[in-house]
């Protein structure tokens, strides 16, 4: 048996413990004393991958398709652990888009790589295919009474997609300083005035930085 020290190379002194033949890494409960080197993200889907962009999808995407997305930065890698959707309309029903319309294209959740297009749903056509995104539990059917008319009531889908569960741990990774993007690509006339009366998605994560 060859014995060995594991010790600090800073020159403290202090050497590694073991109890019960395992290294004790740590026996507290409050984190090292390092760097902190992630940072959070949130930002809406938008029309120029910037945050100062248009973050309504409600635009007439019919004969130009429309984008929205958020981009990886340049500087930082971009971990997007969850999308948030949001759709609302009086009288929400699962079967339609809002309350009353099934888009005729749908709309086009991918992720771009360098080299590829990954779709995670090539055709969004109703509330429920918002719904079976988010796995379902993650997507609530919410009831909002305004502050200004109590007896007013719009109907809300909620969907949450939690990509950490798709590509765990961290879910979605954008390369800095590379063109990849998460994008939500509108295909249909949403200006209609029985269209929703809300439409739009928030990215969460966090950016790695050195």
């Amino acid at each position: 048996m060859l014995k060995t020290n594991i010790t600090d190379g800073r020159g403290s002194g202090n050497s590694a413990s073991v109890e019960d033949e395992a290294l004790v890494v740590t026996q507290y409960t409050c984190p090292p004393m390092i760097p902190q080197k992630n940072k959070i993200f949130r930002q809406y889907l938008t029309d120029d991958g910037l945050s100062t962009g248009n973050s309504s999808m409600l635009v007439d995407g019919s004969t130009t398709s429309a984008e929205f997305y958020v981009q990886a930065d340049a500087d930082d890698d971009r971990y997007i652990t969850a999308i948030n959707f949001e759709v609302s309309d009086d009288g929400s029903k699962l079967k339609f888009f809002g309350a009353t319309n099934i888009l005729t294209n749908g709309c086009i959740l991918c992720y771009e790589r360098d080299l590829e297009i990954i779709f995670i749903h090539s055709a969004i056509k109703t509330n429920w295919d918002l719904m079976r995104m988010g796995l379902v539990k993650n997507s609530p059917l919410v009831e909002i009474k305004p502050s200004k008319d109590v007896n007013a009531k719009v109907d809300a889908f909620i969907s949450v997609i939690d990509f950490t569960a798709l590509m765990p741990p961290y879910g979605i990774k954008l390369d800095r300083g590379t063109k990849q993007r998460l994008v939500l690509t509108v295909q249909d006339d949403l200006t209609a005035a029985n269209m929703p009366d809300t439409f739009d998605g928030i990215a969460y994560g966090f950016d790695r930085f050195e």
